[in-house]
């Protein structure tokens, strides 16, 4: 039979093994939410500027260059919201820790979801127009 000593230093000897690898796994998926941010924007802003040096209309591009930066945006946001939940959960599981994670994902959400409403004129969970209910 185990003691509840025993038990306890099994818990903290699995709890000394996960948490560097949650913290180096959150750090990695932050880093590379951030990144996908920074190249996307990158890469939207040089599309840009090469389409209208190619004499392409102006609020076409200007259109264009908003729809690339909410999509990036978007990513990034998703890998972002990840890396805190991995955080939260298996390094920092305080009441306080998980009322800033909830903050900070509902921000995010909504921020998500005013942004796909930018990109796309509609909602996430309203349908495309001639989109079948049930259709993928």
């Amino acid at each position: 039979m185990i003691s509840e000593s025993e038990s306890l230093r099994e818990e903290s000897t699995a709890s000394a093994l996960v948490q560097p690898f949650a913290e180096w796994l959150a750090a990695v998926i932050e880093l590379a939410g951030v990144s996908v941010i920074a190249v996307l924007v990158g890469f939207a802003l040089l599309y840009a500027i090469v389409a209208l040096l190619r004499g392409a209309n102006a609020k076409a591009v200007f259109r264009e260059l908003r729809a690339q930066l909410v999509s990036g945006i978007l990513i990034g946001l998703e890998l972002l919201v990840a890396a805190d939940i991995i955080h939260t959960v298996a390094v920092e599981l305080t009441f306080s820790s998980i009322g800033v994670l909830v903050v900070v994902v509902l921000v995010r959400t909504f921020l998500s979801f005013t942004l796909e409403l930018e990109l796309t004129g509609r909602w996430p969970w309203q349908q495309k127009s001639g989109e079948k209910e049930g259709a993928i």
